[in-house]
């Protein structure tokens, strides 16, 4: 399936493979806000690459916290190429866009890393709860909408340098629907299994007047809804803030690498 930069509204990118997508986001062929319903029923994953000296900790980190940060692969220093999960990808270029943080603060987002990629460079690729979405489609779970990234005051368990809030992505779903996406997601591990939390926002912290996507605070909840809550692969760009992380490359907000890997082949049965 090739596709050109500028044809957008040609492309069906719920049905491209994910080699293709890795090829758009390469060429800077995809302008959207979202690789939500990008490759349908393949894994997603959030990207962290950071100097090796600080990868031990982060490892220790992501094994404290795996709820937001179960890791698929690492590639180690001197690669950016993953070998596992999206073979010959290159993590410098093969994602839509990333986000740059050095000292803690955002320096901005790229469309391509190769600029500011460092040779002793770690990556981990996290899987992403938005690998769930085609199943809880098949079970009748609306994805489309009602869904934003938040931090809470829930800490994380810290390792070395790396401390700071649980960031979750909050649905907002019916009663029923959150039963299903309860049960479902369970089977997901790798890509956040289940909530960490359903009902008030207030009892986790949830911050509704600054997602983390986005600019404006979350609205009122339509009356029928519940809000459910999962923990988030956006957690590693929260944790760089509120730690000072000297350098960080990671995934842009909402915008992932798209993975070889078939979500129902990662799940349990």
């Amino acid at each position: 399936m090739q596709q050109t930069v500028g044809d957008d509204a040609e492309i069906d990118y719920a049905r491209m493979t994910p080699r293709e997508f890795r090829e758009l986001s390469r060429a800077g062929g995809y302008r959207r806000m979202t690789t939500r319903n990008v490759c349908l029923g393949h894994v997603q994953c959030a990207m962290v690459a950071l100097p090796e000296k600080l990868a031990l900790d982060f490892m220790i980190f992501c094994q404290r916290n795996q709820r937001p940060c179960p890791v698929l692969e690492v590639i180690e220093a001197g690669s950016h190429t993953s070998r596992r999960i999206a073979a010959g990808a290159d993590l410098r270029t093969d994602l839509p866009l990333f986000s740059v943080f050095r000292d803690g603060k955002l320096a901005g987002h790229v469309p391509d890393a190769r600029e500011h990629w460092r040779p002793d460079l770690v990556t981990f690729l996290i899987g992403s709860n938005t690998s769930c979405d085609q199943a809880l489609n098949r079970a009748g779970v609306q994805t489309e909408k009602h869904r934003y990234v938040l931090r809470t005051a829930i800490e994380t368990d810290p390792a070395g340098p790396f401390r700071g809030p649980l960031v979750v992505t909050m649905r907002w779903l019916t009663p029923k629907e959150a039963v299903i996406a309860t049960q479902l997601t369970g089977r997901f591990p790798f890509n956040h299994g289940a909530p960490i939390h359903i009902g008030d926002p207030a009892a986790i912290g949830a911050d509704l007047e600054h997602p983390m996507t986005g600019n404006d605070p979350v609205p009122p909840m339509p009356e029928g809804l519940v809000p459910v809550f999962w923990a988030c692969s956006m957690t590693p760009q929260a944790i760089a803030q509120a730690a000072g992380v000297e350098f960080m490359i990671t995934s842009g907000p909402s915008l992932g690498l798209i993975s070889d890997l078939r979500s129902d082949q990662v799940c349990m049965p």
